[in-house]
């Protein structure tokens, strides 16, 4: 069985030393073993799982997450469903992007050596920036539902500071900021549901439900009300008919 170092490890999986070594201490990637002058040692085992943390991160999962789907019996199941789920969100990706390219040539062969392009031409192309941009837009939302997240100790905190210091003002414009964090959150995981790693079934739970409970935008600890088993479920959005 092949051995690797930090380093072999981190030239093999295009990261930093310093990320496999934090990887390390968060528990995520354990060395298999240590040279007598303590440098660690990987195998191919261990390749294969630096590889799969970097695609989970990748697609959107936090080290918190994927530690926990590493932890959990059904974590095959869950790492099949969260790869399923990429290979058909980058399959309709590619789809689309071959769609708008046709598009794009027929329109580029219509208005070939005509002065004055006609106007169904024009709404052709505004047609397909506006999807562009829908999906940009989705994306900024994402990111904003992750800020969200992640900042919530810290606000807790300025929270607690601002009610024993008495800076009413600057508590009202903090909750107005909270109240408006929160509605766009909402306004995020309303179009998403759950895949329950144990008995493949497709949920949708409640609004309070997914926004109260931990895990990020890709997995979240929830109880399938199919099976009745608490685990990490995979989130993706919802389809709709």
């Amino acid at each position: 069985m092949s051995k690797y170092t930090t380093g072999d490890m981190a030239k093999l999986c295009n990261v930093s030393v310093r990320t496999v070594q934090f990887y390390d201490t968060k528990g995520l990637l354990i060395p298999s073993d240590l040279t007598e002058g303590g440098r660690r040692l990987y195998t191919d085992d261990d390749l294969t799982k630096l590889r799969i943390i970097c695609t989970l991160k990748a697609i959107g999962l936090s080290l918190d997450s994927i530690k926990g789907v590493f932890a959990s019996e059904l974590s095959g199941n869950i790492l099949s469903i969260l790869l399923d789920e990429q290979i058909k969100s980058l399959s309709d990706e590619i789809d689309e992007r071959q769609k708008q390219l046709a598009m794009i040539n027929v329109i580029k062969d219509s208005i070939t050596g005509i002065a004055i392009v006609p106007a169904n031409t024009i709404l052709d192309v505004e047609h397909i920036m506006a999807k562009k941009n829908n999906a940009r837009n989705t994306k900024k939302l994402t990111l904003i539902y992750i800020g969200v997240g992640v900042g919530a100790t810290t606000q807790f905190l300025f929270l607690a500071w601002l009610i024993t210091s008495r800076i009413w003002w600057a508590l009202g414009v903090y909750a107005l900021f909270g109240v408006l964090g929160i509605v766009i959150s909402l306004l995020v995981l309303k179009d998403f549901e759950f895949i329950c790693p144990n008995c493949d079934a497709v949920f949708k739970p409640s609004l309070h439900r997914t926004f109260f409970t931990t895990g990020d935008n890709r997995v979240r600890w929830m109880t399938c009300p199919d099976c009745g088993q608490a685990n990490w479920c995979v989130m993706r959005k919802q389809n709709k008919k």
